[in-house]
């Protein structure tokens, strides 16, 4: 083995990818099994994850799917204990579930605002409860990456719950850093900037691709492939043993963008 798959390699490690069943944590959960992991993903819907677990199975790696509950911590518990069940261990914890909405701001209503940050700031905060227990218990180390946003880092315009909720998201794995890196659990933040992600179709009108391209220096939308080498470099406790509490920016240079 070379010194750079030494550094990079999972063999024998077990990813948890809830939200894993969507366009850019699917990738991630691909390119986690290619790189040696086991993986499992998490979600409601099996139809969605059978594409993922078909590229993964066809490439030779472990991956299999667990119908889980996001908003319920009692259905993130069952996850916990069928994945130890299953697979004898758990090292990696990926929380990427999210939910958008282009309502403009004087329209919100308490319900949507809620629902967004139940699904985006409370499933994650429950799953690192649940997940960091049981990681904090084994006494081994472990890797939680948080998917963040862009928007969580800048406001952006017709989505100002998703932006808060991810802000959320973003000092909740710093303060999570900080409480668990002396029992050498890492959490980190993933930043996406713009992908063809489900939840960004909704807002992504014509005018907008023009303003997020103009503000692009790579003149283009990420691809989900494109997430997987910081991905690797964060599961990784080889590669990135000494990486957390940090925001992970992969978005072509649109947050380094000023005129």
């Amino acid at each position: 083995m070379s010194y750079l798959d030494q550094l990079f390699d999972l063999d024998k490690k077990v990813a948890v990818i809830i939200g894993g069943t969507g366009e850019l944590c699917g990738h991630m959960a691909i390119g986690l099994a290619k790189a040696g992991a086991e993986v499992v993903l998490a979600g409601r819907d099996q139809a969605k994850a059978d594409d993922k677990l078909a590229t993964i199975e066809a490439a030779g790696g472990k991956a299999y799917f667990i119908a889980t509950d996001l908003s319920e911590k009692d259905s993130l518990n069952e996850l916990r204990d069928a994945v130890i069940e299953r697979s004898g261990k758990i090292n990696i914890l990926i929380n990427g579930a999210g939910i958008n909405s282009p309502t403009p701001f004087f329209e919100i209503e308490k319900e949507e605002f809620q629902n967004i940050f139940d699904i985006n700031l409370l499933a994650t905060m429950q799953a690192c409860q649940v997940f960091g227990q049981y990681f904090i218990d084994r006494g081994k180390p472990a890797s939680i990456i948080n998917l963040g946003s862009i928007s969580g880092l800048n406001p952006l315009s017709r989505v100002f719950t998703y932006s808060a909720s991810k802000a959320a998201v973003h000092n909740l794995s710093k303060n999570l850093a900080r409480e668990w890196a002396p029992q050498q659990i890492r959490v980190n933040t993933l930043v996406p900037g713009f992908f063809p992600a489900e939840q960004n179709r909704k807002v992504l009108d014509e005018s907008r691709v023009a303003s997020i391209i103009g503000k692009t220096p790579a003149e283009r939308f990420g691809t989900p492939d494109e997430l997987i080498g910081a991905t690797l470099l964060l599961a990784s406790h080889k590669a990135g043993s000494f990486i957390t509490g940090h925001e992970m920016i992969v978005d072509g240079g649109f947050n380094a963008m000023t005129i």
